[in-house]
């Protein structure tokens, strides 16, 4: 395969990525926007620092919209990597501790109590990210 055609598979890789991930984050912050009270409810219930919980969906739409339309790409995706990494340590601390609130990521629609495939979801996510940035 010519060097062109390879850098161009990367680059695509990358795009798609990015797109998923800011399709994530877009989903996920407009869910708890659209959840109104009961998403800081949840959040509070996860654990989740109460000085945050007001910022975090509009973070994660901010973030996902300028992602998902390729703005700054290796910088947004280091972002994206960056809460996905801190959403999933508060995930593996609650599950370590055998605490199983709903996880709330994705406001009502997540309200299944909190298990591994979180993590798992979580862990497709961060190495998308992670091929956001490199690629």
């Amino acid at each position: 395969m010519p060097p062109g055609t390879i850098r161009f598979v990367t680059w695509s890789l990358g795009v798609v990525a990015a797109g998923v991930v800011g399709a994530g984050f877009l989903l996920a912050g407009g869910a708890k926007l659209a959840a109104g009270r009961a998403w800081p409810q949840q959040a509070r219930d996860l654990g989740t620092p109460m000085a945050i919980v007001p910022a975090v969906p509009w973070v994660e739409i901010v973030v996902g919209g300028l992602l998902a339309a390729q703005v700054a790409r290796p910088v947004l995706a280091a972002v994206a990597l960056a809460m996905l990494l801190a959403f999933t340590a508060l995930l593996v601390l609650r599950l370590s501790q055998g605490k199983r609130p709903p996880c709330a990521c994705f406001g009502s629609w997540s309200a299944k109590p909190l298990g591994w495939r979180h993590l798992a979801r979580n862990a497709t996510l961060i190495a998308l990210a992670i091929l956001a940035i490199a690629a």
